[in-house]
C-alpha cells in the first residue's frame, strides 16, 4: 500500500513540473517568466526564403528534416508558405500574415508568433510564442554559430528551456 501511495505521489509532483501549452502539449517555456517581441521589428522586411535552423523538441534532436518558408509581398498583403518542423513532425505553414504590432504576427492555423530577435541584417529570426508551445530559428542560408548562440540566448532570457532546442 506504502508503495501505491509513493508512486502515485511521485506521479503527481512530476505532473506539477510539466507546463502545459495552450494547444494542450508540453510548454518549453516558463509560463511565468516575462516574454518581450521585437518592437521595432519590420515585417517588410521578411520578403524572401528562409531556412530552419533549429527547434524546440522534448528529444532535443529533430525528428523531422529542416522546414522552409517563403515570406512573399509585404505591408497588408505580406503572405507565406512552405512547412516547418515542430514538435517533431512537419507542419505545413500558409496564407495572409497579420502584423499585430511590436514583433507580434498572425499566422493562419497557429497560435500568435512572437518575434523575440532579429539580427540587424535580418538574416536570422528567432520566433516563439507566449504559450511556450512552439519556437524555432530561421535563417536566409546557413546560420552561424554566433547567430544560433544569440537566439539561443534570446530564448532563455524569454523563460525557454535552452537546454530543449536543438539544431534541425
Amino acid at each position: 500500500m506504502h508503495r501505491v501511495i509513493g508512486a502515485v505521489a511521485l506521479a503527481l509532483a512530476l505532473g506539477g513540473c510539466v507546463q502545459q501549452s495552450g494547444k494542450g502539449g508540453m510548454a518549453f517555456r516558463d509560463a511565468a517568466a516575462p516574454i518581450y517581441s521585437v518592437a521595432a521589428f519590420d515585417p517588410g522586411r521578411l520578403e524572401g526564403r528562409w531556412v530552419q535552423a533549429a527547434a524546440f523538441d522534448a528529444t532535443t534532436k529533430a525528428t523531422c528534416g529542416p522546414g522552409a518558408l517563403e515570406f512573399s509581398g509585404s505591408g497588408a498583403d505580406l503572405a507565406v508558405s512552405g512547412q516547418l518542423c515542430l514538435r517533431g513532425r512537419m507542419v505545413p505553414v500558409a496564407g495572409r500574415i497579420g502584423a499585430l504590432g511590436q514583433g507580434r504576427l498572425t499566422v493562419p492555423g497557429m497560435e500568435n508568433w512572437w518575434v523575440l530577435w532579429v539580427d540587424s541584417g535580418y538574416r536570422t529570426l528567432a520566433v516563439g510564442t507566449p504559450s511556450g508551445g512552439f519556437g524555432f530559428v530561421l535563417d536566409r542560408g546557413q546560420v552561424p554559430s554566433d547567430r544560433l548562440a544569440a537566439a539561443r540566448e534570446i530564448f532563455e532570457f524569454n523563460g525557454y528551456r535552452a537546454d530543449a532546442m536543438g539544431p534541425i
